[in-house]
This record gives structure tokens, C-alpha cells and sequence, in this order.
């Protein structure tokens, strides 16, 4: 499953913007404030109204007036449009407004894209905690409407009814939601000490790195030696990798002469090699998030390294996730094809959106040889450069 594309209307610097042909791997730049962690944000909002409500969600970002854009008319609208398993596109609609001091959902659809407009192409209609969901069979192929009414208008129905099997195609989707990994990594959290423990999947802090590369070592072997081998190949200085089991189960890795113990204590590693070793872990997952979000990765990272991880990203979404990537790093971008770049520029406090295959001016320098990161310090991509 791959999202293709984003509409965003009244999220902040968002008021009327859309992310188009996103591809496998998406590399979004642009000066500071124009909105790439909002971007990231809205993926983090749909987790956590999942987990919650669309009410709590907002009230963790400083409340629905603080949260809509200043001056934007109609409700906070975030569209997702997707390709599933079964290869239809899908298109989800939400739409919060606020009533008594609450945000509610004012309205939420899932719907075949073909049909977006046809009441025969929905799967679920929703207004305020009260709508229909659309259940099909071989004997009734148009569906049979079932109305619901949830007991709160904060609650989002995806997340009510994907837990009835009679509506796979709703569980579906709200799986691929809750299944995305929205990076919060810092490194004071991955040198941490922590006891030994059992993590198959690198949490957002990274703070069970070790975890998870002792699963590895232990349940994924071929996975394990390709992320050292990347490691090996990938960072400076590194020209030796060793995994060894002690005697009471701890991973330790020893890299060079410097060592991750008990787990990562690493007096002789750089911050740089512990970063790269964690989204190495991240994205060699034997059972890829089908969406992964990192903000900046080059922070920390020698800069010869950047086009190498541009390459893993890509490598990763190929294997059956698809990766977003905001940076500030030419390196990182000279490693991107332009079809993977969107811009965003401000234009009178709110944000637009550009992808770089549609600049003719940028298509045929690239055509011509220049390099995404060469061009961005030539200011050709207009407004993603501070003045």
C-alpha cells in the first residue's frame, strides 16, 4: 500500500495545498517555516487521533484555533489518496471543525477513488459521530448501508469500524495508519542506558536500538549482515565489524576499535555512527513500516555519507515501504531524481507546493547533467533558500 497523493486545507501553513505524484520515495525541502515538519505533523495527528480522538489529538498541538490557519475558511480538511492491496485507489476525507470547545469530526469518508463523487463507491460516511458504512457481499455486490452512531464525535469511524470484519477494507486502512513510523530520533536516547529487553521494530526515539539489533542477529541473520556490511561500506573510519553474544545474551558490537555495550554506552563512537547504525536498523526491517517519516537525517552525519543514505531510503521503499524525507543537505538531494522532489515556498504566510519534475527550467538542467543539490545552492528552486 502507497499513498500517491495529499490534500491539505486550513493545517497551519497549509490552507490550500496538495502533494501530487508522490513516488516511492519522497524528498521534501524548503527554508525554515514552510511547513516540512507540518507535513510530517499531519502524519503524527492521524496516529494519534487514531489512538485517541481527533479532540485529544488537537488539544496536544495547542487546541483547534491554534492548530487552523489563521484567516482560513470551512474546516481542517486532510485527504489521503492510496493505493491498497486489492491495487484500487482509495480515497479518505476528513474533515474537524469545533463545537462547545471540542474538536469534532465534522465529516469522514472512505471511498473508491473512481466513484468519488458517487454514493455506489463508498465504504463509509460519517458527520459528527452519526453515518452509514457500506457493507458488500456476492449476494448484495452494491452493499447493504448499515447506519452507526458512535458514542463520541471526536472519534473517527475509521477507527470504530476497523475493528469489524465485515469492513476489511476500513481495517485495512486504519492498519496502514497506525502501522507508520514517524522518526523522533536523538541520539541522547539510543546511548542510553537501558536493561535487556526484546523490540523487533526501532522505536520512533531510537531508544531500543540495541533491542532490535539483537532480534536481528538472533531471528534475521541475512538482515543482521547486511546492516553491517552497510556499515562497514558506508562510514568512515569503520573498517571492521564484529557482533558478538556474551554469556548473558547482550548484544556487543564492535566497530573498529570503539564499542556499542550494554547497549550503545559509546565512549569511542561518534554520534555519527550510532545515528547511521540506527537508521540502518530502521530501514533493513525484515517487515517494512509502510510508511517511515525522517526529519534532516544528515544531522550528525558526515556529509560523504548523505548520498549513500539517500540510497538506502530508496532501496528501503523499493523493498515494499515508502519513505519521506525532509532535508536541508545538497549532498543528500544530489543522490535524489528530481521526481522524488517536492519544494515548498511561502507566499504570503501559507505554503505551496512544487514538485521538481514540473519545473521546465530545473527538468532540463537535470536532463543536462546538473545535480538536485547543485541547483538548490544556485537558488534555482525558487523560495526554498533564505534570503
Amino acid at each position: 500500500m502507497s499513498i500517491s497523493a495529499i490534500s491539505i486545507k486550513n493545517y497551519r501553513v497549509f490552507r490550500d495545498a496538495q502533494f501530487l505524484g508522490l513516488s516511492p520515495l519522497s524528498v521534501v525541502i524548503g527554508a525554515n517555516g514552510t511547513g516540512k515538519s507540518t507535513l510530517f505533523d499531519i502524519f503524527s495527528f492521524l496516529k494519534d487521533a487514531l489512538a485517541g480522538n481527533v479532540h485529544s489529538a488537537t488539544v496536544k498541538r495547542g487546541g483547534f484555533r491554534e492548530l487552523k490557519s489563521r484567516g482560513g475558511r470551512g474546516p481542517i480538511e486532510i485527504s489521503v489518496l492510496y493505493v491498497g492491496s486489492s491495487e484500487r485507489h482509495l480515497f479518505y476525507t476528513l474533515q474537524l471543525t469545533e463545537a462547545k470547545g471540542r474538536t469534532v469530526v465534522k465529516f469522514e469518508s472512505l471511498q473508491n477513488y473512481e466513484y468519488k463523487h458517487k454514493e455506489k463507491g463508498s465504504f463509509v460516511n460519517f458527520a459528527r459521530g452519526q453515518g452509514v458504512a457500506i457493507k458488500r457481499s456476492k449476494d448484495k455486490p452494491d452493499g447493504e448501508q448499515i447506519p452507526y452512531e458512535l458514542d463520541d464525535p471526536s472519534t473517527l469511524a475509521i477507527k470504530a469500524l476497523g475493528q469489524i470484519r465485515d469492513f476489511p477494507l476500513v481495517i485495512e486502512f486504519r492498519s496502514l495508519i497506525e502501522s507508520w513510523h514517524i522518526s523522533n530520533f536523538h541520539i541522547a536516547d539510543a546511548r542510553a542506558s537501558a536493561e535487556a529487553g526484546y523490540a523487533e521494530h526501532l522505536s520512533t526515539l531510537g531508544d531500543n536500538v540495541a533491542q532490535v539489533a539483537h532480534y536481528l542477529h538472533e531471528n534475521h541473520p541475512k538482515q543482521f549482515r547486511n546492516v553491517l556490511e552497510a556499515m562497514r561500506d558506508r562510514v568512515p573510519g569503520v573498517d571492521k565489524v564484529e557482533a558478538k553474544v556474551t554469556e548473558d545474551g547482550r548484544l556487543v558490537l564492535r566497530f573498529k576499535d570503539g564499542s556499542f555495550k550494554d547497549p550503545f554506552i559509546a565512549r569511542h563512537v561518534s554520534d555519527g555512527t550510532i545515528k547511521m547504525f540506527a537508521y540502518l536498523v530502521l530501514l533493513h526491517d525484515p517487515k517494512p513500516h509502510p510508511l517511515i517519516a525522517v526529519e534532516e537525517p544528515e544531522n550528525q552525519l558526515y556529509p560523504d555519507m548523505l548520498g549513500l543514505l539517500t540510497e538506502e531510503f530508496r532501496d528501503y521503499a523499493r523493498r515494499g515501504g515508502q519513505a519521506f524525507v525532509s532535508t536541508h543537505s545538497p549532498e543528500f538531494l544530489n543522490a535524489a531524481e528530481l521526481d522524488e522532489i517536492f519544494w515548498l515556498e511561502k507566499v504570503k504566510g501559507f505554503t505551496r507546493v512544487h514538485r521538481a519534475s514540473d519545473d521546465p527550467l530545473l527538468k532540463r538542467l537535470a536532463e543536462e547533467g546538473d545535480l538536485p543539490g547543485a541547483l538548490w545552492m544556485q537558488r534555482l528552486f525558487r523560495g526554498v533558500n533564505s534570503q
